[in-house]
């Protein structure tokens, strides 16, 4: 969608900076997927993981990035491989920008279901804890402040909130 008017200001391996007609400054981002696992006893599928950018440990959905040449069903099977040691049927449950006031990247958000266990090696520098918690236990949290999380996984809570009310198809 780059213009005439738009000058590249930063390109590194994920996102490109770029100033539009000389004012709007928007960073171009690859897209990336997320997946939302609820098992039988109403408990979410999360991930405790660094998070240099904001110096802090978030409890998130496992997610990641859409490699080159993958469908994003693709990258959510991979990412749920290596976060969390599992595979299952997915389901794209929607999709969406996920700050597109200055952003293009694009979020996939697929439900995963009957689990089974598959591993892939973690990305390299990747240090992950798997957790099970209640969509209600993660909303908690993040409300009093004793966890932090991302906008995708606060989305794949209200769903499983949802989901587990019979209210989310």
């Amino acid at each position: 969608m780059a213009s005439a008017d738009t000058e590249t200001i930063y390109e590194g391996k994920i996102l490109t900076v770029e100033r539009m007609e000389g004012r709007w400054e928007v960073v171009r981002h690859q897209p990336a997927v997320a997946v939302l696992v609820l098992n039988g006893q109403g408990e979410m599928l999360l991930v405790r993981q660094a998070r240099p950018a904001i110096g802090a440990h978030t409890v998130e959905a496992p997610a990641g990035l859409i490699d080159e040449g993958e469908t994003p069903e693709q990258a959510a099977r991979r990412e749920l491989q290596e976060e969390a040691g599992f595979d299952g049927e997915l389901t794209l449950l929607t999709r969406f920008f996920t700050s597109p006031g200055f952003c293009d990247e694009e979020l996939h958000v697929f439900r995963a279901r009957n689990l089974r266990e598959s591993k892939l090696p973690q990305d390299e520098g990747e240090d992950l804890e798997v957790l099970w918690m209640t969509p209600q236990a993660l909303l908690d949290g993040l409300r009093e402040g004793a966890l932090v999380s991302s906008g995708p996984s606060v989305a794949a809570a209200l769903y499983g909130v949802l989901a587990l009310g019979g209210q989310a198809q």
